[in-house]
C-alpha cells in the first residue's frame, strides 16, 4: 500500500493556483486510473484504488498547507504505513516549469507544506516535485505562489498533469527513471518520431514510397536501336 499525498489549499479560491499544483495531480491520476470517488477522511479528502501491483490511497489534506502534516501523519497511521509508504506530490520553486525531480528524505527547503510533514512523520518520505519556477525575488515568493497558473501555461501544465498521471504505475513501484521518461515523453516529446497529430494509438507511419522514375523502354529490334540512336542527335 502506498500513501500519495497532494498538497494544496482547499477551497475554489485556491484550486487554479502554482501552490495546488499537487492537488492537481493527484486529481489527474484518480481520474486517469479508476480510482474510487473522493470522500471526506483524515482530515482531508481520499481516493482508492490500483497502480499497478500497487494499492494506493490518494490524498489531498484540508487542513490548510501549513497543516498538512496533520492530516498526512493520521492517514499514515491508520493505513498502518511507514513513512517510506509516503509519496508528496508537491509544488517546487527551484525547478522550471515543466520539470520534475524525485528524491527521498532531506530538508523542506522552507515549504510549510513540507515543514507540516516533516514534524509530524519525520523527513524520510518520498517526493515528487513539480517545478513551478521562480518569480526572481524572494519578496514575491508568496504572492507568486498564490496566484493561478497564467491562461498561456495551460497547454504546458496539461502536459506535464498527463505525464505524471502516466508514470503513476512506475511511481507507486519506485522506479523513478520510468516515471522521469513518462514526464519528459508529454513535456518534450522525441521529434522526428514517425507519428503524426491525431494518429490513433502515436503508432509510427512508414514513410510513403517514392514513385519509381520512368525509363524509356528498350528499343526491340537493331533498326528500332538505329532510329532511338538518330532522334538523339536531331
Amino acid at each position: 500500500m502506498k500513501l500519495i499525498v497532494g498538497l494544496g489549499n482547499p477551497g475554489a479560491k485556491y484550486a487554479a493556483n502554482r501552490h495546488n499544483v499537487g492537488f492537481m495531480a493527484v486529481d489527474r491520476i484518480a481520474a486517469d486510473h479508476g480510482f474510487t470517488p473522493w470522500r471526506s477522511r483524515f482530515q482531508g479528502e481520499t481516493a482508492e484504488g490500483r497502480l499497478g501491483e500497487e494499492r494506493a490511497t490518494l490524498l489531498k489534506p484540508a487542513t490548510f498547507m501549513n497543516l498538512s502534516g496533520q492530516s498526512v501523519g493520521e492517514a499514515m497511521r491508520y493505513l498502518k504505513l511507514t513513512p517510506q509508504d509516503v509519496i508528496v506530490l508537491h509544488d517546487e520553486l527551484d525547478l522550471a516549469p515543466g520539470k520534475v525531480r524525485l528524491k527521498t528524505g532531506g530538508g523542506h527547503a522552507g515549504h510549510n507544506g513540507l515543514r507540516s510533514i516533516h514534524q509530524h512523520i519525520g523527513e524520510s518520505y518520498r517526493r515528487l516535485r513539480i517545478g513551478i519556477g521562480h518569480p526572481g525575488h524572494k519578496d514575491r515568493v508568496a504572492g507568486y505562489v498564490l496566484s493561478d497558473f497564467a491562461k498561456a501555461e495551460g497547454t504546458g501544465l496539461d502536459d506535464l498533469l498527463r505525464g505524471i498521471s502516466d508514470g503513476a504505475v512506475a511511481l507507486a513501484a519506485g522506479d523513478d527513471a520510468r516515471v522521469m521518461n513518462a514526464v519528459a515523453v508529454r513535456v518534450s516529446p522525441p521529434r522526428n518520431s514517425g507519428t503524426r497529430p491525431g494518429d490513433p494509438g502515436g503508432k509510427s507511419l512508414k514513410p510513403l514510397a517514392k514513385p519509381a522514375a520512368e525509363t524509356p523502354p528498350e528499343p526491340s529490334s537493331f533498326a528500332d536501336r538505329l532510329r532511338a540512336l538518330g532522334d538523339r542527335f536531331r
